[in-house]
């Protein structure tokens, strides 16, 4: 991988006259580069080969914050950027001012998010989502790639801006890179260094919660998959009381005629996690845990088949955090 440093650009004039090859991938960020868009850079390098071109925006969004959020506080660190950037093989790093991305000041048209775009974090901060999708709108017209790589940590901006690309047309295909943890199972995020130690020890709880749902999750599918290996009938009890699993026979039956999954046992179990940590010191402050179908973002029932997405939102301190993990239910029918 080249160490070479990234040719830092300023306006899209400068972008636009690089000699392309290749395919070219982009990936966008508000900077305050971590591993997690690291991760993201490399994806893109293997994607589009020795031929192609990777460019890492670095942009902080003002239309992204709302009144009372941290765009003064949001850390600004292009030298670091430029260094992890290059590390990881980006080719360009784009890094316009806000004249640049909004010439004629605020836009008076933007991208809506629609119904989408109002649930779960659009609820938390209104407006949000609309200023995303008309800065990523922007800058792959500004960018002109060929594919455009993005987190699964920010799952719902994951989903809408796979919806806009689709609805709008866009000529770009959008790639879902999954979530970079550290050792601890911390998500990556930008907002960790705010966290004291005793906040970080507390935010563990998001991570634990999802994971927790995801067992209760696990250990519902293998139950139901081991139901459905001998037929609803006495001998299903026969075969699973000769294996020793007398609770299991007892309730072979209603295993077998339940739900693949209980959407509403994954919520239970990841709410315990939560609610452990809302009594700790100092306490996590829930904004929201959901279980939603990544189509549209709402919550699903406990008949549900297919993907879903267990997703948190809570503050510690003063930093908010999200995090999620995907599911499936009924991968065994």
């Amino acid at each position: 991988m080249t160490t070479t440093p990234p040719v830092l650009l300023r306006t899209a004039d400068e972008l636009h006259a690089r000699v392309r090859r290749g395919r070219r991938a982009v990936v966008m960020t508000m900077g305050a580069l971590h591993e997690g868009h690291a991760t993201l850079i490399r994806a893109a390098r293997d994607l589009v080969g020795p031929d192609g071109e990777v460019v890492a925006t670095v942009f902080v969004n003002p239309l992204q914050f709302g009144a009372g959020e941290d765009l003064d506080r949001y850390p600004r660190t292009l030298d670091a950027d430029l260094e992890i950037a290059a590390r990881a093989g980006a080719h360009a790093v784009f890094a316009p001012s806000v004249d640049e991305v909004y010439p004629g000041g605020e836009p008076q048209v933007r991208v809506a998010a629609g119904p989408m775009g109002e649930r779960l974090e659009g609820a938390s901060r209104p407006g949000h989502f609309d200023g995303m999708l008309t800065v990523v709108a922007k800058l792959l017209h500004l960018t002109r790639p060929d594919l455009a790589l993005y987190g699964q940590k920010d799952a719902q901006q994951l989903a809408l801006i796979r919806r806009m690309v689709r609805d709008l047309n866009f000529g770009v295909e959008i790639i879902g890179v999954p979530t970079v943890r550290e050792e601890d199972g911390l998500a990556l995020s930008s907002r960790n260094r705010y966290l004291s130690v005793p906040e970080r020890r507390t935010a563990l709880a998001l991570s634990q919660a999802l994971f927790a749902g995801l067992d209760r999750h696990a250990a519902q599918e293998a139950l139901c998959a081991r139901a459905r290996e001998v037929p609803a009938t006495q001998a299903r009890a026969e075969a699973l009381s000769a294996l020793g699993e007398s609770r299991a026979a007892a309730d072979a039956h209603a295993v077998a005629t339940s739900a693949p999954g209980s959407a509403t046992a994954v919520r239970a179990a990841a709410r315990l996690v939560l609610d452990d940590a809302a009594r700790a010191t100092p306490p996590l402050e829930l904004d929201y845990l959901a279980l939603v179908d990544p189509a549209d973002f709402t919550e699903i029932d406990d008949d549900h088949t297919g993907e879903a997405v267990l997703a948190v939102a809570a503050r510690v301190g003063a930093t908010r955090l999200i995090d999620n993990v995907p599911l499936t239910f009924g991968a065994a029918s």
